[in-house]
């Protein structure tokens, strides 16, 4: 496995050299769309229709992911996202195993209960390593719990492993364009497409939306 330790990929770039570069050579150049990236994934947040989607491709157990979050997501959010320029998505790429797909499973149930954000935030604000343990039933519930969820409603949803597939499938989705670490953003809008790698600056995604703006 590997982690991104160093600085973004600010290269602004068509659809099509992103193929070039990260798709395997049997994968049409024009079968990426917007929608593939975005779809499977979290609820959107911010508006729908902005000009600029960024997808964050995470792993709920991983360090970088949580200094992101830590770090520049608020910062990010209010810039960007709530002031209608951007809108926002969470893609599952649980590289840090079944514990990480077990999480993100919790996710989506608490979305079953329209509280995917909340219980998102609760994952990261409860981080207690890579591989710790601290992801097992008893943390989800609660996790559960704090954010208000039926907790019948959850675990019948997780002893169901209702979203079990539908998290290895995005990571599935995420090998096959290229992502191999966490976290990784593919920021999009128009023709252009950007891939940023790692817990990154708010100063890195201002210098490349500035560009998007500016296209």
């Amino acid at each position: 496995m590997k982690r991104y330790y160093y600085v973004a990929i600010p290269i602004i770039i068509t659809i099509a050299a992103v193929y070039y570069m990260s798709i395997p050579h049997e994968t049409k150049q024009d079968e990426l769309t917007p929608q593939m990236l975005i779809q499977n994934g979290s609820p959107i947040l911010g508006d729908p229709n902005a000009k600029i989607t960024v997808v964050e491709f995470g792993d709920y157990q991983c360090t970088y992911c949580h200094l992101f979050h830590e770090n520049t997501k608020d910062t990010f959010l209010q810039q960007y996202v709530n002031t209608g320029k951007v809108n926002f998505v969470f893609r599952d790429f649980p590289l840090n195993g079944p514990d990480s797909v077990l999480a993100a499973e919790g996710s989506y149930c608490a979305d079953d209960q329209s509280k995917y954000w909340q219980y998102h935030d609760e994952l990261y604000k409860n981080w207690a390593g890579e591989k710790t343990g601290w992801v097992n039933q008893k943390s989800l519930d609660r996790f559960a719990t704090t954010v208000g969820l039926d907790l019948d409603k959850f675990d019948k949803c997780m002893s169901d492993k209702k979203y079990e597939q539908k998290v290895l499938d995005n990571q599935k989705f995420g090998e096959k364009i290229g992502i191999d670490g966490t976290p990784s953003f593919i920021i999009f809008g128009g023709k252009n497409i950007t891939k940023i790698v790692g817990a990154q600056p708010i100063s890195v995604f201002q210098q490349v939306l500035a560009k998007f703006q500016n296209s």
